[in-house]
């Protein structure tokens, strides 16, 4: 896991100016993360950096050093936690709305999943990755649609969906990365 300094790091690069006002906080960061490790289209740091950022290109600076390396780190320890048969967990504020940062959690992973959704429904059933994804795109607040609306606006079915995704996590990278 990362620490709290390398979390503040990167909440620090993500609000910089000038992308901070479409930037994702840590949590969708967390998010695009797992959805790169989980999905079957492995992310670069610069295409991690250009989806938490919202900007459409990598700056012409380049990707800060401690994004590469708290990207490349966090990713490590998923796969090997998924490798081991663990869950993976996501992160909890210290302080604040959990709900929310789930939220953002799940707009990253969903984010990252619609930029190659092709891709994604191509290297398995389609129906299975979309049953998989019901409760990241549910609870994920990017849609209008009715049934995910009352999904969120019932504690008890949010939490169920909330409870759901470490098994859907699992389930996707074995879909995409166990072997046939």
């Amino acid at each position: 896991m990362l620490s709290n300094s390398d979390i503040e790091a990167l909440e620090d690069i993500l609000f910089a100016e000038p992308w901070g006002d479409d930037a994702l906080d840590f949590f969708g960061f967390h998010g695009v993360v797992c959805a790169s490790v989980v999905g079957p289209v492995e992310l670069s740091a610069e295409d991690i950096f250009r989806l938490a950022t919202g900007i459409d290109e990598a700056p012409d600076g380049g990707i800060p050093e401690v994004f590469m390396r708290c990207a490349k780190q966090l990713a490590g320890d998923m796969v090997k936690a998924l490798d081991m048969g663990q869950a993976l967990e996501l992160p909890e504020p210290e302080d604040g709305d959990p709900m929310n940062a789930l939220e953002n959690w799940c707009a990253g992973f969903v984010d990252t999943f619609l930029e190659h959704e092709e891709k994604w429904l191509d290297a398995a059933s389609e129906e299975e990755t979309a049953d998989l994804m019901v409760p990241m795109l549910t609870l994920s607040g990017l849609f209008d649609d009715e049934d995910f609306q009352n999904v969120r606006n019932s504690d008890m079915l949010s939490r169920q969906m909330a409870d759901a995704i470490p098994d859907s996590l699992t389930d996707l990278y074995l879909l995409f990365h166990a072997p046939d």
